[in-house]
């Protein structure tokens, strides 16, 4: 099945042109959504990324409306591949399914890496060139007694009291995407979260047991338009 993702930025532009595409490829259903491609954790994109099963191919009017970095596209497009689904882009000739798309994605990778590498390099370098002309990198004012000091109290400071998460709220409402009206497992839920630019703290994806407190929450906060339990046993 191919399920079709539409999105723009604000309420002055329109899907149409998009959803005539999407509907002339074949789209069974298709999402939409009005939310900046900057923010990754996008409530709807998140319902369309947990909406596609194995064997179905979620599809887009053109990259720049599932995502704005390349980072974020590879990020997208090797989730949905490990859990054997297709993506395919109509106006950039990108269909995963394909030999050759699966082909110009394994190129974009390798330039993203290429160009992370020259970032490092040249960082590198420049601290080098920098060091060998007497100059040190960082806050000078943070190399006297009395910046150490303030660094050693602001440590201490932060490890007697954990701030909370700034995006709390937002992760709340992306977790309310994903479960509202269906019924996923509790690893299926966290998959979705991190495909979607939600990911945990210190690790590649989202503890059961975490993701049940979540869901907990957003229907505590009132998120959830459905009583369903989205605590179906992981396998």
């Amino acid at each position: 099945m191919l399920i079709g993702y539409a999105r723009v930025s604000t309420s002055e532009q329109t899907t149409a042109g998009q959803l005539d595409a999407l509907r002339a490829a074949g789209c069974g259903a298709i999402i939409e959504e009005q939310a900046s491609g900057a923010d990754r954790a996008r409530p709807e994109l998140a319902r369309a990324l947990a909406r596609v099963r194995r064997g179905d191919t979620l599809v887009v009017a053109r990259l720049d409306r599932v995502a704005r970095s390349l980072s974020h596209l590879l990020s997208i497009v090797e989730s949905l591949e490990k859990r054997g689904i297709g993506f395919r882009s109509l106006a950039d000739a990108i269909d995963t399914t394909t030999p050759q798309g699966r082909l110009v994605l394994h190129v974009l990778g390798a330039m993203a890496q290429f160009e992370r590498d020259l970032i490092r390099d040249r960082t590198r370098a420049g601290l080098r060139a920098a060091k060998a002309r007497g100059r040190v990198g960082g806050n000078p004012a943070l190399r006297t007694p009395e910046g150490c000091a303030a660094m050693a109290r602001h440590r201490r400071a932060l490890a007697v009291a954990k701030a909370p998460i700034p995006d709390a709220d937002r992760r709340l409402s992306v977790v309310a995407g994903v479960v509202n009206g269906r019924a996923l497992t509790l690893r299926q839920t966290g998959a979705a979260l991190v495909a979607a630019g939600v990911a945990p703290p210190g690790g590649s994806e989202w503890a059961p047991a975490t993701v049940r407190r979540m869901v907990a929450r957003a229907r505590r906060a009132g998120l959830l338009a459905s009583v369903t339990e989205t605590t179906t046993p992981s396998p």
